[in-house]
């Protein structure tokens, strides 16, 4: 084995030949290995990467911090249960190609998930670290030994057993359709996927910008489930050019599996959002995503000029740094987040809140929008807004914003992105009314299967969950799979 340096305080550095020697005390003395990334000032003008990854030495160092727990903790934190632990250990050993391998025993989207998941919320927020150190960074390994075994040439197509005979549809390419797919597709079954848009990969492609994501990385993952067979017709709603009925009666497919997600905006609900320049932010994000509007003329859906403007976000998820840190580097002068509470209370990622504050996003707290104005041409001018103050907790154990009596002031924008959150997609409630849904309007499952009211069809993802994360998504697709599959081929599960 080759050496290698731990990047260790003064008195602990030495060179080592096997990660085995190293004591727990060594271990916990190596810092948190921080990622690389574009400068701030240069990546808020272009649409590449800002995390650049690990090189192979810091992804071993980063490795060696973690102590091998008996009974690994990190582990219960994941929603697909990763063997973290051992595809850890692969890495410190050298053995990048054996940790990709290994992840994919539980994820099969690990590129993705490595970039775009709440590790700090999962899994690393149950690492045993945390009580007096920093986590190791379960999120940026995994993204290492994916980009490694891509970046190599090394990716492996997994085995499909014998046909099975028997059909199954999935509606929606997002990360539960995938999943779903990819773990039927394996079990010999046929699969095909149902896609709206024009472009696979649901929220992947149209939710998530390229600097967070490239969607090179989601065409090769849906190019490996097409080497494996899975069947993929774009351009088509469901509930709309075909329903489930139709899917089970008149295409003769065994089961059904919607992941349609939660793509139906939410408003503020006041006065002047039917005003010129005011987006939500699902228009917003995939005019500029999958339309790449940023390009226009070139690519013919164009998106408000933001260059030299003002451009407000409403709201402090993930989707609003994603809007706000896009409109910047549109070009806009100022680009806001407005949010009602204080930046202690923001559900979005430490990491992207962190990465919009270099980038010079201005964060404007504790306000709350009550109208937007513009004029005789009915183009937004600005946004009547009213500062607020924090009270007791509410139902999310949040403090709840109170309003500052005599606070209002006018925000001068050109352009709002709502990004508050999202409904359920309602067309399969429409066109399917004997599926059972809750007062949200999603989809009621057994959670142990996925199974809704309807015999043969499964639901996962956003359209059961609302808005949530790709790998909750991913995991309810593998868990709506094994039920399927246990049901078509009469597989008692308690055996």
């Amino acid at each position: 084995m080759a050496f290698f340096r731990i990047n260790t305080p003064s008195f602990y550095k030495k060179t080592i030949m096997c990660p085995q020697h190293i004591t727990t005390k060594e271990r916990l003395a190596i810092p948190r290995q921080e990622m690389p990334s574009q400068n701030p000032d240069v990546r808020n003008k272009n649409f590449k990467e800002v995390n650049l990854g690990y090189t192979p030495e810091l992804a071993q160092q980063e490795a060696l911090r973690c102590i091998q727990c008996k009974d690994p903790s990190c582990i219960k934190g994941c929603p697909v249960n990763i063997k973290i632990d051992q595809f850890i250990k692969l890495i410190a050993d050298g053995n990048f190609l054996g940790a990709a391998k290994k992840i994919k025993e539980d994820n099969v989207l690990p590129a993705i998930c490595g970039r775009v998941c709440p590790q700090e919320d999962q899994c690393e927020k149950a690492c045993i670290l945390t009580k007096k150190h920093k986590s190791v960074a379960i999120g940026n390994l995994e993204r290492f030994a994916a980009d490694f075994e891509r970046e190599t040439g090394n990716v492996e197509l997994p085995a499909v057993k014998a046909s099975t005979g028997k059909k199954i549809a999935v509606i929606g390419s997002g990360p539960a359709g995938l999943s779903c797919a990819n773990d039927l597709i394996q079990l010999g079954h046929s699969v095909t996927v149902f896609e709206a848009l024009h472009e696979l990969g649901g929220v992947l492609v149209y939710g998530i910008p390229e600097f967070r994501l490239p969607k090179e990385i989601v065409k090769l993952e849906i190019d490996g489930l097409k080497q494996l067979g899975v069947k993929f017709i774009t351009n088509t709603v469901a509930g709309r050019s075909i329903t489930v009925d139709e899917l089970l009666k008149e295409e003769d497919f065994d089961a059904v599996f919607i992941g349609v997600g939660a793509g139906l905006p939410w408003f503020l609900g006041i006065p002047g959002e039917n005003l010129l320049g005011v987006y939500s932010a699902n228009e917003f994000l995939t005019r500029v995503n999958l339309m790449k509007s940023y390009q226009f003329p070139d690519n013919d859906t164009p998106v408000f000029n933001c260059k030299g403007k003002n451009v407000a976000v409403f709201g402090g998820g993930n989707t609003a740094m994603d809007a706000v840190r896009t409109a910047k580097r549109l070009g806009a002068d100022h680009a806001y987040i407005v949010y009602r509470r204080s930046e202690a209370e923001m559900p979005a990622r430490i990491e992207e809140v962190h990465h919009a504050q270099e980038e010079g996003i201005e964060f404007l707290m504790l306000m709350n929008p009550l109208e937007f104005l513009g004029n005789e041409q009915q183009w937004l001018t600005g946004a009547k807004c009213l500062k607020m103050e924090l009270g007791e907790p509410d139902d999310s154990g949040r403090r709840r914003p109170v309003p500052i009596k005599d606070s209002e002031f006018i925000l001068p924008i050109d352009m709002a992105v709502i990004s508050i959150g999202n409904g359920s997609n309602p067309l399969i409630k429409q066109t399917t009314p004997d599926i059972e849904v809750s007062k949200r309007d999603t989809i009621v499952v057994d959670i142990n299967t996925m199974a809704t009211s309807k015999e043969d069809v499964y639901a996962g993802g956003d359209i059961v969950t609302g808005g949530a994360t790709v790998i909750l998504a991913m995991g309810a697709g593998r868990t709506a799979a094994k039920a399927i599959h246990e049901k078509l081929m009469g597989i008692d599960p308690h055996e």
